[in-house]
């Protein structure tokens, strides 16, 4: 039996979020991704009665998803009318559980060279706290946790 190669599947990584906005901006700033910008959609929604303004609010001057904003990467393209990422990318939803206990998936930064700690150092600054420095034969590394909690490690 022959088998097709499969066809790359698009994705997004998914995160829950108390306050997905705040998550949205810290994981920009620390990736330099940018925060999408689906005002236009909105607006075009919002004015054929489509979704109540109560779906939305004003989110760097402009309207946004209340429960709902992805990150993207600026290099990436992206789909004009809707302002959605076509590549790499972060989703953050609202949810009303707190995180509770160790995440299955986590993101690697690797900031390059010797630029760790400098890294480590910007990244608190936004927001994020070190969990643990790591130092073993496979490697060293920095655990941190984002405004959230969620862990994230930088190399």
């Amino acid at each position: 039996m022959t088998q097709t190669p499969a066809t790359p599947v698009h994705w997004k990584l998914v995160i829950d979020a108390a306050d997905p906005h705040a998550q949205a901006d810290f994981w920009a700033a620390a990736l330099g991704y940018e925060v999408e910008d689906n005002s236009a959609l909105i607006e075009r929604l919002l004015g054929f009665d489509a979704v109540p303004a109560e779906l939305t609010v004003e989110s760097h001057g402009r309207r946004a998803w209340r429960d709902l904003i992805a990150v993207r990467h600026p290099d990436d393209p992206y789909d004009e009318e809707s302002g959605t990422g076509l590549g790499r990318r972060l989703l953050f939803q609202r949810v009303p559980e707190p995180k509770t206990g160790k995440n299955r998936l986590h993101l690697d930064l690797h900031p390059g060279g010797d630029r760790r700690a400098d890294e480590v150092a910007r990244l608190r600054g936004l927001g994020a706290s070190v969990l643990r420095e790591v130092k073993e034969a496979g490697g060293e590394w920095v655990v941190m946790r984002d405004p959230e909690g969620n862990e994230f490690c930088v190399h």
